[in-house]
């Protein structure tokens, strides 16, 4: 994502307005009057579902630090801006509504639901650009750091998806999905903080 202060305020500005969207659809659908084009996922949700989501969501993490670590490859991630921690907060909300929200198919069956969190999550996973580069123009970057990071997005994504259409979520609200997805990458930033890849 550009590091651009004003493309950030841009897409932090997108995810506040859609966000907004959300608030208003749960809050009609909790009155009993809800929005008939309601934004998918605007439902209530157990406090298990964001604890669950959320807990899920930082094991992977440590999983992914703890996997560079073993790998070599720590010493191997970007520098990130500091203002950049409100991009990928928002990212929390403006990804999950794509990809868990608008990005899969329901109501033709578990094995159709399954194989489009699976071929999204994979969609999800490459667009991440682990296996590209620009900084010196294009370049092919199939290296062990860009095969595990995008294993790893490529597991989130995957975890993004069970929290959202898993039994602990009777009405499928997406609302969990965007804390678990949001921690996460506050957690990115926490770590990249404490490693010195963060830039004042």
């Amino acid at each position: 994502m550009n590091e651009n202060p004003l493309m950030i305020l841009l897409y932090v500005g997108v995810a506040a307005y859609v966000g907004n969207m959300y608030w208003g659809d749960y809050k009609a659908a909790k009155s009993g009057q809800p929005n008939s084009g309601a934004m998918p996922g605007a439902t209530a949700a157990p406090l298990g579902a964001f604890i669950l989501g959320t807990l899920g969501a930082l094991l992977l993490l440590g999983i992914e630090t703890g996997g560079e670590i073993a790998l070599g490859v720590a010493d191997e991630q970007s520098e990130m801006v500091w203002f950049f921690v409100f991009a990928i907060i928002a990212a929390g909300v403006v990804e999950e509504v794509i990809f868990r929200g608008f990005l899969v198919i329901e109501n033709k069956g578990r094995a159709v639901l399954i194989a489009s969190c699976v071929g999204f999550s994979l969609i999800f996973a490459i667009i991440h650009a682990h296996f590209w580069s620009t900084a010196d123009g294009f370049e092919w970057t199939f290296t062990a750091k860009a095969f595990f990071s995008t294993g790893i997005l490529f597991a989130n994504s995957l975890w993004f998806y069970a929290i959202r259409f898993g039994r602990w979520n009777p009405n499928r609200s997406i609302f969990p999905c965007m804390l678990a997805h949001a921690a996460s990458n506050l957690g990115v930033f926490i770590i990249k903080l404490l490693q010195g890849y963060v830039i004042f």
